[in-house]
């Protein structure tokens, strides 16, 4: 099944106002993650790592695949890299909260510096995290997008 294209800004803004407004439903859980980092090596090791963790995950290489994968298949968070060629991750956040507003985005990256920081926070994301990424860190800043200890759980 195909997403629907792109929304206009009114809708996204009253869904982000929303979203803001309730904040995550208490006993979500996040179950569908998707990895997007142009290093093969990063991107297998930490979707393999989640996966272990009982996670349903799939991984793509820069942010025009995120993208496309997006328009089938719904996810619950995206972990993208910031430095990636085509179109870094900056730039793809930009593309996914116009497109898919509801959904959290954790950044990562190995290269940050507060410039980087201070956009990506301001562009939506939820966090930023410094490479290499530490599971427990990781999970730490996905139990807070909902709030409770049950929201990371995979099962």
């Amino acid at each position: 099944m195909l997403r629907p294209p792109c929304l206009d800004s009114k809708t996204v803004h009253d869904r982000l106002s929303a979203t803001i407004a309730r904040g995550c439903v208490l006993g979500r859980k996040i179950k569908n993650i998707l990895v997007v980092d142009d290093e093969e090596n990063a991107r297998i090791g930490l979707s393999k790592l989640l996966s272990q963790e009982g996670y349903d995950v799939d991984s793509v290489g820069n942010g025009f695949e995120a993208l496309e994968f997006l328009r089938r298949k719904k996810v619950n968070l995206v972990i993208s890299d910031i430095n990636m060629p085509e179109m870094n991750g900056l730039a793809f956040l930009r593309e996914l909260n116009r497109c898919y507003p509801s959904t959290h985005v954790i950044m990562i990256t190995a290269y940050g510096g507060v410039e980087s920081y201070l956009e990506a926070m301001n562009l939506g994301a939820f966090e930023y995290i410094h490479k290499p990424v530490k599971l427990d860190e990781l999970k730490s800043v996905m139990k807070k997008i909902c709030g409770n200890s049950k929201a990371i759980s995979a099962t």
